[in-house]
C-alpha cells in the first residue's frame, strides 16, 4: 500500500505532501475530509478528480480535520491510497428523515458482501440518520463479524447540516460504505473514551429509540438538570460536558451517548443513539488527562492487532464533543495517537457527530459518542 496526502488551506493547495513516485493515476481510493464549504465546492472536487482519475472519491464535512499530528478547521485533507494487492468497492445511498436507517444499513451491507471482504468503512451523513439503527442494519448481514468502522459527518459546532459524497460533490443525505477485499490486508480497530462516571446508576423507564422521556419513573430532563448546577442555563450546548454512560442488558461494555437536544415542553432529551428502555445509565464528566490518554489507549489497542507490522494508514475519527471540551488542547489527543504509530504511518481523520467501531475484535459494530475511534490498514 502506498499513500499520499494533499492539504487545501487558506485558498490554496499544499502539494508538497504528494511524493513524485506516488502512482496518482492508479490510486483506487481517495478520502476527502473537510469543511462543508469545501467538500461541496465543485472546483475542489474537479481538481481532486483530475489528480486521481481512477479513484473512488469519498468526501464528508467535518467538525475539524486531522492531518498527521495536527487538527485544522475550514480546510480539506485529501488522502489518496494505492493498493498493491487488495481491492475495494464503494457504494452509496441517499436517505432522508423518512428512510428506515436499519434497512439502509442492511441494504448497503448486502451490496458489499462477497468473497474476500475484510473490512467495511462507513461514512454517513450525521444530521438525521439514526446511527444505532444504521449500525444494526450493517450488523444484521455481518454474520462473521467483519470489522465495520467509520463515523458520522460533522458540521463544526453548528449541528445544522452535514454532507457526504461518493464520486460527486458532497451533499446532504448521503451514506457511503467502502468494502476492502483481499487476504493481504490487515485491519486494526479500537475505540476509547476516557470520561469519568459519577452518581448512582439509574434505569431508563420510558423512551422511544433515541428520545429519552423518563429515568427511574421521573421526567428525564428534570432529573438531568439536578446535576448540571450552573450549566443548566446553557442547555443544550452544556450537555456535551455531561454525556451519559449506557449499559444495555446484552452489551459487552458501556456505551457513551451524547445529548443532541432537549424538549422543555415534555421534559424529553434527544440523544445521538438509541436509549432502550430497561438500560442502566450514569452521568459522566470530563477528565482532561484521561480523555487525552484515551486516544493513546485506542491507538495502542489498534496497533496490537497487527503487532508485527507498522500500519500503513490510520484513520482517526474523534467526537466533536471532545474537541469542544479540549479546545486548545485538541491536537494533544492526535499527537498521543501519532506517538504510538510513529512517522511511518500516514494519519488522516476528522471530528464527527458519532463514531462506529466494534468494542473488541470479533464483536459487532457499535455507535459511540465522545470517543476516539481508530481504524488502521496494513497491506502485507
Amino acid at each position: 500500500m502506498k499513500t499520499a496526502q494533499l492539504h487545501f488551506r487558506s485558498g490554496k493547495w499544499n502539494d508538497d505532501l504528494l511524493p513524485d513516485n506516488f502512482p496518482s493515476a492508479d490510486a483506487q481510493l481517495v478520502l476527502v475530509f473537510g469543511s462543508g464549504e469545501l467538500v461541496t465546492n465543485p472546483n475542489i472536487f474537479k481538481e481532486v478528480s483530475a489528480k486521481f482519475p481512477k479513484a473512488d472519491i469519498v468526501s464528508c464535512s467535518t467538525a475539524g480535520e486531522i492531518l498527521d499530528k495536527e487538527v485544522y478547521d475550514d480546510t480539506a485533507v485529501v488522502t489518496a491510497i494505492f493498493f498493491e494487492k487488495s481491492t475495494i468497492k464503494a457504494v452509496s445511498l441517499d436517505i432522508n428523515q423518512n428512510v428506515d436507517s436499519f434497512e439502509a444499513g442492511k441494504s448497503m451491507m448486502g451490496l458489499l458482501k462477497q468473497d474476500g471482504l475484510m473490512s467495511v468503512l462507513v461514512i454517513s451523513e450525521g444530521s438525521y440518520v439514526n446511527g444505532s439503527d444504521l449500525v444494526a442494519g450493517f450488523n444484521d448481514l455481518n454474520k462473521h463479524n467483519i470489522p465495520i468502522t467509520g463515523g458520522l459527518a460533522g458540521d463544526a459546532a453548528r449541528f445544522e447540516k452535514t454532507q457526504v459524497g461518493l464520486n460527486a460533490v458532497a451533499k446532504e443525505g448521503t451514506v457511503v460504505a467502502i468494502g476492502f477485499y483481499g487476504s493481504n490486508l490487515t485491519v486494526g480497530h479500537s475505540s476509547f473514551g476516557g470520561w469519568d462516571e459519577f452518581g448512582k446508576e439509574r434505569v431508563i423507564t420510558k423512551s422511544n429509540k433515541n428520545v429519552l422521556y423518563e429515568i427511574d419513573g421521573k421526567t428525564a430532563l428534570d432529573l438531568y438538570k439536578e446535576y448540571l448546577g450552573p450549566y443548566v442555563d446553557e442547555l443544550p450546548g452544556s450537555a456535551l460536558l455531561f454525556p451519559i454512560s449506557l449499559r444495555t442488558n446484552d452489551a459487552e461494555k458501556n456505551l457513551v451517548r451524547t445529548i443532541l437536544n432537549v424538549n422543555e415542553t415534555d421534559g424529553s432529551m434527544v440523544f445521538a443513539g438509541n436509549m432502550p428502555e430497561g438500560s442502566k445509565i450514569r452521568l459522566m464528566k470530563v477528565n482532561f488527562e484521561k480523555v487525552i490518554n484515551g486516544s493513546s489507549i485506542a491507538a495502542t489497542n489498534t496497533a496490537s492487532m497487527n503487532a508485527n507490522e507498522k500500519a500503513d494508514l490510520a484513520i482517526l475519527i474523534s467526537c466533536v464533543g471532545r474537541k469542544l471540551i479540549l479546545q486548545d488542547r485538541t491536537s494533544e489527543e492526535v499527537q498521543a495517537a501519532q506517538a504510538v504509530f510513529g512517522d511511518q504511518t500516514t494519519i488522516t481523520g476528522f471530528y464527527s457527530y458519532g463514531e462506529l467501531s466494534p468494542f473488541n475484535p470479533g464483536s459487532n459494530c457499535e455507535l459511540h459518542n465522545q470517543t476516539m475511534t481508530i481504524t488502521t490498514f496494513t497491506e502485507i
